[in-house]
């Protein structure tokens, strides 16, 4: 599907180079009901309904980025109907996270609870200097969002933001060792897409090979992960992409790697 297209409440399109734009589209803020979280779990899921995805920038209509969870949904919410809106939560945010392709966030203005979670759900993130993150849940009576934050940021932070509930700006947040990439100047969305199209260089089986071993990595202990990732370098060796790498590497040429081939994704 190469045509813009949308869902009722995102947008997307994908260019001859493989890159997907995804963009939040909720106005006046992209605060999230229940049903953008459904769209959300559905199409990271299986971005494929795209096209031939190989990377994905997820950005934001409007001034904000997300402004958070709809609060009509926490005002009516019960320990009855609870359980399975929480559930519709987690799975848009593990449905980023596994996505089987590399998502890079570019965050501008408000980031705020499930707009922080969604962007800590990402590969990584290129954010405004001026893009502030929050985890206001305390002051709207409700808990979540902090095992998220702890993706990017340390301990005392994430503490330090749930209590409070104050904003901070990125600067801010990657001045107290907040893992994500400031983006000075306008174009922050064309900064998003010259990373995705770095990652669309390389071999798309290797790509999707690579996302689901570093999701899979990413809570094993040191030894036992470099030995499941040292594994797939054993398994890559037998794939002509990964030669074609090395020809193209030495012989200075863009390389010419095969169609994707989904039998070498890793399981989630």
């Amino acid at each position: 599907m190469n045509a813009e297209t949308s869902f009722r409440y995102l947008t997307f399109s994908l260019d001859a180079d493989g890159i997907a734009n995804v963009m939040l589209n909720r106005p006046p803020a992209n605060a999230i009901d229940r049903d953008m979280y459904i769209e959300i779990a559905a199409l990271f899921a299986d971005p494929d309904v795209m096209g031939d995805v190989k990377a994905i920038v997820l950005g934001a209509e409007g001034r904000f980025f997300c402004a958070g969870n709809d609060l009509d949904e926490f005002a009516t919410m019960t320990p009855d109907n609870g359980a399975e809106r929480m559930w519709r939560v987690r799975e848009a945010f593990f449905a980023i996270q596994g996505c089987p392709v590399p998502v890079i966030g570019a965050v501008h203005g408000a980031a705020l609870g499930s707009g922080l979670a969604i962007a800590a759900s990402c590969d990584f993130v290129v954010a405004s200097p001026d893009a502030r993150f929050g985890l206001p849940e305390l002051t709207v009576g409700v808990m979540g969002g902090a095992a998220r934050l702890a993706r990017v940021g340390a301990q005392p932070v994430v503490r330090r933001m749930f209590f409070t509930g104050e904003a901070i700006e990125a600067r801010q947040l990657v001045d107290w060792g907040g893992a994500m990439f400031l983006f000075e100047g306008d174009g922050l969305i064309d900064e998003a897409r010259r990373l995705a199209r770095r990652v669309a260089s390389f071999s798309p089986t290797a790509v999707r090979l690579a996302k689901g071993i570093l999701n899979r990595v990413e809570n094993m202990e040191l030894q036992p992960g470099y030995a499941f990732e040292q594994g797939f370098t054993v398994r890559m060796s037998g794939h002509p992409d990964s030669k074609e790498a090395l020809r193209a590497f030495a012989e200075k040429r863009p390389a010419e790697y095969a169609p994707r081939n989904p039998q070498w994704a890793i399981e989630a």
